[in-house]
């Protein structure tokens, strides 16, 4: 055998997986401990206009295991030509990606080893075939690496719940939890996880308390939330498991019988030291606390689960949100500690386990310049407005212009019958006031599903039963209606709408902890119903925040935070406050002044996480510029390419959408010539020109008529669908080729395969011979 013409794979089968599994099958469990060509991500999904693909999943050639869900190699395979070490970088990668301490690179001459849990002496070995360590040798080493006594270690390797579906955790939460398991049987009672909106906060969190709990190393629970939806919807869901260990505390009622407590902070606080019904508990009841969206607790009107943790001092408390709170109020990491694990917005975006977005910006004329009244004028009402410019801190507080509203919502309905109608679709308003005054104008710009369904349009504030009694409808993927939902704060946090594919931000944001929250709400990616992306249209200019290093960056604590200090709101939270508040604010309603479009623009969101602000020619250009030098670098490795499609891939992860390019440039020209337009500055030519161009020439003479025939039909496709068409195998299932033949009877016209892919490469080489 000539190891050095086998293939990757052949390397993967002959070599190393022997090695794992010993002559004898005494070392790794093949079914249970050996995961090949194992996926960790999903894929990075890239919208070009109404084009949506994923892009490459990141993959290891092996993952070993010590048990189900507990990790502890990655080896990265490469063929027999290169060196031993030769994986060694991309297997280091993966290794930070995954958390994982043992790294092996091999070409099936043996491996070579890097132990992560050594920061000094050797730490990088090679290994003959046979000396590859077995799952007890590497636990060991693991274990002793980390000082984990044989109590702490029976606590870490507790198996997850398994509810038979053959449901696993993702890469990042089977990290969170077994960081999470692992400091609690060290001892560490203050901990906190930052894990983005959408990515299975909940599930992870039922996976740890299931493990603590079964472990025996934590007896009772107790899980706070902030919102009663999201205490049955964990208990109902995520959390079912426990069966009847598990109760919900309601009526202000304790029963210590239980385990696992489930509760608001609401329920068991109060004002008065009556309503403190957790101190019916003794302070050493709970042996572990959950504190789920612990930032949305750190303002005064909040600081509920500050009281109760508090009094639960001794108990481990594990604080979990997707947006840690970092101000000179408040702060969690005062309280939790650094993050224990982080898992951004971005790096979801970018694993392809949440959906990204495209910003659309409006800004009006008022909102730019402000709007003063002329003396002595009134409002609609006979009021006598202050005069005074008032500019976009006043609209919809102080000042309500109607004309503004009129056109914020004729623009949503523009977007809605440009895309879906029936497209689920968040607006976020200033207030309550202005949320109902938005419903009205939502209802007037889609009078006719309006008229159809009242359900159309909901305005869904803490204020309205009605509303509220429609929102399990609204994020249920299988309800149609109801379709917008107008709210101003009740829908920022805990609303799990998967399939929301609009978010409309129509209020003043200058909270961060606020912006990521609202933002969450569109970050859900459900395939079964075609959501993979969502559209951000803001008439606030909100989304400047995303150009805030603090958008996505992991929270810095505040050197000025004083804990002493007492707490005070961080925001403003009108659902929270009664109607009579909202009203008694002087607010002046004007509908006779003119509001108007000053500019409009789409923002896209490139592959590193920012938004591409320039014009997406621009951007385009640059970005093609950086990966080629100059127009003969991109005409010499497109015309040496064997697939051209693979370019116009590439290209298309960094950005460069070719669909949206074709609106601008003319939807006639290929991605080549829409490349040499717009970076290098050269006159396009369509692809009939370019077709025709190759029939002019006659180059086709060396074959057969009936050859010569598929190779017209082709040039015909090329011309009216593009490159990628010829490029694919599939091109000889479809009219006009199907009149050549079968594909195999069209092959066999060129001698076979290999001879028809040659025939294309020529076509291909003389559609685009006058740039060479």
């Amino acid at each position: 055998m000539n190891k050095k013409a086998l293939t990757e794979q052949d390397i993967c089968s002959k070599f190393v997986l022997p090695a794992l599994v010993g002559v004898n099958k005494e070392k790794w469990d093949l079914f249970t401990q050996i995961r090949e060509q194992y996926y960790f991500t999903q894929g990075r999904v890239m919208v070009q206009g109404k084009i949506v693909q994923r892009g490459d999943a990141k993959k290891a050639d092996f993952l070993l295991f010590y048990k189900p869900n507990l990790p502890l190699a990655v080896i990265e395979v490469k063929n027999n030509k290169l060196a031993i070490g030769a994986g060694m970088q991309q297997a280091l990668h993966y290794a930070e990606i995954l958390d994982l301490p043992f790294v092996y690179s091999s070409n099936g001459d043996g491996f070579l080893e890097h132990d992560r849990t050594q920061t000094q002496g050797i730490i990088e070995r090679e290994l003959s075939l046979e000396q590859f360590p077995t799952p007890a040798e590497l636990w060991h080493r693991y274990c002793q690496a980390k000082e984990l006594h044989p109590a702490q270690q029976r606590i870490i390797a507790k198996d997850y719940y398994e509810d038979g579906s053959g449901k696993v955790p993702r890469y990042y939460q089977r990290i969170a939890i077994n960081r999470t398991i692992e400091a609690v049987a060290q001892g560490k009672n203050r901990i906190l996880l930052v894990m983005a909106t959408g990515t299975g906060k909940t599930y992870t969190a039922f996976q740890i308390i299931w493990c603590l709990w079964k472990s025996g190393a934590k007896k009772r629970i107790l899980f706070l939330v902030d919102r009663n939806i999201l205490a049955d919807q964990t208990k109902t869901n995520d959390f079912k498991p426990f069966g009847q260990a598990m109760t919900k505390i309601t009526n202000r009622t304790v029963d210590q019988a239980f385990e696992i407590y489930l509760c608001l902070y609401q329920a068991v606080t109060g004002t008065e030291e009556a309503q403190n019904i957790y101190r019916q508990f003794s302070a050493g009841f709970f042996d572990l606390i959950f504190v789920d969206e612990c930032h949305r607790g750190s303002a005064a009107d909040d600081a509920a689960w500050r009281q109760v943790l508090d009094y639960f001092t001794s108990a481990t408390q594990v604080g979990m949100t997707a947006t840690p709170k970092e101000t000179e109020e408040v702060s969690n990491i005062e309280y939790f500690g650094n993050p224990l694990y982080t898992y951004s917005l971005k790096q979801g975006i970018a694993d392809g386990f949440l959906a990204p977005y495209k910003v659309i910006r409006v800004d009006f004329d008022k909102d730019l310049t402000g709007w003063r009244p002329e003396k002595g004028q009134c409002d609609q009402n006979g009021k006598l407005i202050a005069e005074r410019e008032y500019n976009a801190t006043d609209f919809d507080r102080s000042l309500v212009l109607e004309q503004r509203t009129t056109l914020v919502a004729a623009k949503i309905t523009e977007w809605l019958k440009a895309t879906d109608r029936f497209a689920k679709t968040i607006v976020f308003c200033q207030n309550i006031d202005h949320a109902e005054r938005m419903r009205q104008a939502l209802v007037n710009a889609n009078a006719d599903l309006a008229a159809a369904n009242h359900k159309y349009v909901m305005r869904i504030t803490g204020d309205n039963e009605e509303g509220k009694r429609q929102l399990d409808h609204f994020i249920d993927p299988a309800s149609t209606y109801p379709v917008i939902a107008v709210t101003s704060q009740l829908m920022s946090t805990g609303v799990d709408a998967q399939t929301c594919r609009l978010i409309v931000l129509d209020k003043r944001i200058q909270s961060m902890t606020e912006f990521k929250q609202i933002i969450g709400r569109g970050t859900r990616i459900n395939e079964e119903y075609h959501k993979l992306y969502f559209t951000i249209l803001d008439f606030r200019r909100a989304t400047v925040l995303f150009a805030d290093p603090a958008f996505d960056g992991d929270p810095v604590q505040s050197d000025e935070f004083d804990f002493n200090k007492p707490l005070i709101p961080a925001e403003a939270n009108e659902d929270k406050q009664a109607p009579a508040s909202v009203s008694s604010m002087t607010r002046y309603v004007v509908g006779d002044v003119a509001v108007s479009i000053v500019s409009e623009r789409v923002q896209y969101l490139a592959v590193d996480g920012s938004l591409i602000t320039e014009s997406l020619r621009d951007y385009s250009r640059k970005t093609v510029r950086q990966a080629y030098s100059s127009l003969d670098a991109f005409i010499t490795v497109w015309n040496s390419a064997e697939r051209k499609h693979a370019i116009v891939e590439a290209l298309a992860a960094q950005g460069v959408f070719f669909d949206e390019l074709a609106a601008q440039v003319g939807r006639d020209y290929d991605a080549f010539d829409m490349v040499c337009h717009i970076a290098f500055d050269q006159p396009p030519l369509t692809r009939r020109e370019r077709a025709q161009q190759v029939r002019q020439r006659d180059l086709f003479n060396v074959y057969g008529d009936k050859a010569r025939a598929v190779l017209e039909a082709l040039l015909d496709k090329y011309a009216d669908v593009g490159l990628r068409s010829i490029e694919s195998l599939d091109i000889l299932k479809v009219r006009p080729l199907t009149q050549s033949g079968t594909p195999v009877e069209i092959l066999n016209l060129f001698g076979g395969k290999a001879g028809y892919l040659a025939a294309v490469r020529h076509l291909q080489s003389a559609l685009y011979q006058q740039a060479a």
